[in-house]
């Protein structure tokens, strides 16, 4: 499957569900306390993050969607931060407060790295804490490209039904995390997203992947359902949609570290691809990676859009060497995205010389990736006659993939580079050669933008056509 970087600032994703304050207390444990036979931690540093549905509102956040998000908080400093560290990444709150309950926070004590104790502060809510849900939803629908129910069972979800209703008549796919052994709550809803235990405990002991497949489009078929994910831990996930071959994915977590809001990054990043319009089928292939850079993080974390365009560009294998022209552009959104400046530069490179080499690594100076354009086959023998290329395009560019000068080499088929110039869009064009900046082909396309154009002289007075006299003569 070819993933690309989805445009997650033309998405609006509306949440909906359980918040939660997760506050970390951290420190140095080193005796047992006189008291009981548990580690004294003095504590040296304190943590206050978004959970539950706060979590998913920041992983979206983080990707660069619009995100809207509805919750209940209590009247209480754990409900005012929640709301500063929500707004602050430019999420708009919308809460009900409730002036009878807390805001639900968990407590963890932790050394090491290793979590030690949990403590959490909750009331289960009734329907009447969530009364106002209904009239928030219907002024945000219009406004929403995809809807988002995170229950984590604590009573904020107990009126599924009417908010999936609402998105379905407003033509909004409507994604759930879902809690319980009861998922009828969420009929009608487009797709769910249990992890493998909660989809158990709904559809009985799977006993083979064949029998998951047709527990999971029995239920399908049951709840009205589009499409269910079943994310299976270290067995990756499984997509099953109606009257289509299921799609399993493997895990792409490295070291697992710490899997808390692993749940909350795969629904967030599900529902911004769709909301940004790519296929169910790529979003859950780029959920999957997200998941597998959020289990390497502690506690409940997010990931980026540049951490996920990094992700995307191993998985297309563009991190550097030879790529394609797309491959290209999302390597250079992340290198961009890193503050590093581009610098390009072309030619045939029929035969790789020693001047080649000291050429390209003085280009490299220039800046701090070098893109190299290489002219196809059929351009070089419009350029230089029918008897060139010597060495075909292929050969040509594994060689300058393996100089270390060189970040990405990737081909052109036009007699110039004008073209890809300006799709590339470099910081500096660089060119070799005993003639002035303004004769530089694509010198104006780069200049128009306030890029720079350098002339570098060529190395030990080489050339490739001077090389093939010389065989020739002989």
């Amino acid at each position: 499957m070819h993933l690309t970087m989805p445009y997650f600032e033309r998405a609006h994703i509306l949440v909906v569900g359980d918040l939660m304050l997760d506050r970390y207390w951290h420190g140095t444990s080193s005796r047992i306390s006189p008291e009981a036979p548990v580690p004294v931690v003095k504590v040296n540093q304190t943590e206050d993050r978004p959970g539950g549905a706060g979590n998913v509102a920041l992983n979206m956040a983080a990707l660069g969607c619009g995100v809207s998000l509805i919750g209940i908080v209590g009247d209480d400093e754990a409900g005012q931060i929640l709301h500063s560290r929500l707004r602050a990444a430019k999420i708009h709150t919308n809460f009900q407060i409730s002036t009878t309950k807390p805001t639900i926070t968990k407590l963890r004590v932790v050394s090491r790295h290793q979590q030690l104790l949990r403590m959490d502060f909750e009331e289960k809510f009734d329907v009447s804490d969530s009364c106002e849900f209904v009239s928030k939803v219907k002024n945000l629908i219009n406004r929403t490209d995809a809807l988002v129910l995170s229950d984590y069972a604590k009573g904020s979800l107990l009126d599924c039904q009417s908010l999936i209703r609402m998105a379905r008549d407003a033509g909004v796919p409507v994604l759930v995390d879902p809690k319980g052994n009861d998922f009828s709550r969420y009929r009608g809803a487009t797709m769910l997203t249990p992890n493998f235990l909660e989809f158990e405990a709904v559809v009985g002991k799977c006993t083979s992947e064949q029998d998951m497949v047709d527990k999971g489009e029995a239920l399908m078929q049951e709840l009205d359902l589009q499409a269910l994910l079943v994310t299976r831990g270290e067995q990756g996930m499984t997509l099953l949609r109606h009257h289509q071959t299921e799609l399993h994915l493997p895990a792409r977590a490295r070291e697992v570290f710490d899997v808390t809001g692993a749940g909350d990054t795969v629904i967030a990043t599900l529902a911004a691809v769709i909301a940004s319009g790519q296929t169910l089928p790529e979003a859950t292939a780029l959920a999957n990676l997200a998941a597998g850079i959020v289990v390497g993080k502690m506690g409940t974390a997010t990931v980026s859009a540049p951490e996920l365009r990094r992700a995307i560009i191993a998985e297309q294998g563009a991190e550097r060497g030879v790529v394609t022209e797309e491959q290209l552009l999302l390597a250079l959104e992340d290198a961009r995205a890193s503050g590093e400046r581009i610098v390009f530069t072309n030619g045939c490179f029929d035969i790789i010389h020693a001047g080649h080499v000291g050429y390209l690594e003085e280009a490299r100076k220039q800046g701090d990736r070098l893109v190299l354009a290489v002219n196809s086959d059929a351009s070089i023998r419009r350029l230089k006659g029918s008897g060139r290329p010597i060495n075909p395009l292929d050969r040509r560019m594994a060689v300058l993939a393996g100089l270390e000068a060189v970040d990405w080499v990737v081909p052109f088929d036009e007699d110039t580079p004008e073209r890809l110039l300006r799709r590339v869009k470099p910081d500096v064009l660089v060119k070799g050669g005993d003639y002035s900046e303004d004769q530089v082909i694509g010198n104006q396309i780069v200049k128009a933008y306030n890029g720079s154009v350098k002339v570098l002289s060529f190395y030990d007075n080489c050339s490739t056509t001077s090389i093939v006299n010389k065989i020739l003569r002989q």
